[in-house]
C-alpha cells in the first residue's frame, strides 16, 4: 500500500491519488468480480437457463474453446447438481479455421468434442468475454457443420459494452463491463491459473 505524508493528506482526496497512482502504475489491478462472486454469478446463470429450457431435452450446452470452456465446465456441472438425473448435451467447438483473421494470425486449434446433432435444437453458447463479437460470429459459422439449429443463444461472464464490432449481443450476462479499448478484461479460473477472479487491467 502507498503511504501518504500527513501533510499532504489535507490537499489530495482519495480518488486522485488513485489516479496519479494509476497513470504511474499502468497495470495496476481492479477486481471485477472475487471467487465468491463468481461462483454467486455462475448459479444466477444456471437458475436463468432452467427457467427458460426446463428439462433440456431440446436444449443443448456448448463451450467455446480456449477460454469459454472452464465456464461452460461450470455450468455444465452446476446444472447437473440442480437438475438430477436430467440428461444436458455438452459439447466444446473450436472456430480456429473460422476467425475471419485466420489467414492473417497465427492461430492454435483446439480440440472440438460434439457427438450429437445441433440439428433442430436449441444452442446456448457459452463464452467468458463478448468483446467485438467476432469470435460469437466465428462459432456461428462452425456451428453449421453439426446441423441447422432452431434457436442460438449466448451466455458470457463478462460483457465489454462500448468495443462490439458487430450487432452481437448477450442473452444470459454475468456482469456487465464498461471499460475502454486499451484496458484489458482477464478472467482467470481455478482449474488454470489457481483461483477464480475477473480483473480489469
Amino acid at each position: 500500500m502507498y503511504a501518504v505524508n500527513r501533510k499532504w493528506q489535507g490537499n489530495f482526496s482519495y480518488p486522485l491519488l488513485i489516479t496519479i497512482f494509476g497513470a504511474l502504475n499502468p497495470h495496476i489491478l481492479k477486481t471485477i468480480l472475487n471467487g465468491t462472486q463468481v461462483a454467486i454469478t455462475v448459479d444466477r446463470l444456471c437458475h436463468q437457463l432452467i427457467e427458460n429450457h426446463l428439462d433440456f431435452s431440446k436444449s443443448v450446452l456448448i463451450g467455446l474453446q480456449p477460454r469459454g470452456i472452464y465456464l461452460s465446465d461450470r455450468i455444465y456441472h452446476t446444472l447437473q447438481k440442480l437438475l438430477p438425473g436430467v440428461h444436458i448435451n455438452y459439447g466444446k467447438l473450436d472456430i480456429t479455421f473460422y476467425r475471419d483473421d485466420f489467414n492473417t494470425e497465427l492461430h492454435v486449434p483446439n480440440e472440438t468434442t460434439i457427438n450429437f446433432s445441433l440439428e433442430d435444437k436449441k444452442v446456448i453458447l457459452v463464452d467468458d468475454v463478448l468483446y467485438t463479437g467476432r469470435t460469437t460470429r466465428s462459432a456461428l459459422a462452425a456451428m453449421l457443420d453439426f446441423g441447422r439449429p432452431t434457436v442460438v443463444e449466448l451466455l458470457v461472464l463478462i460483457d465489454r459494452r462500448f468495443t462490439r464490432h458487430l450487432p452481437i449481443q448477450a442473452d444470459y450476462t454475468g456482469r456487465t463491463v464498461d471499460a475502454i479499448s486499451s484496458e484489458k478484461v482477464r478472467v482467470r479460473w481455478a482449474e488454470r491459473d489457481g483461483k477464480d477472479e475477473v480483473i480489469l487491467e
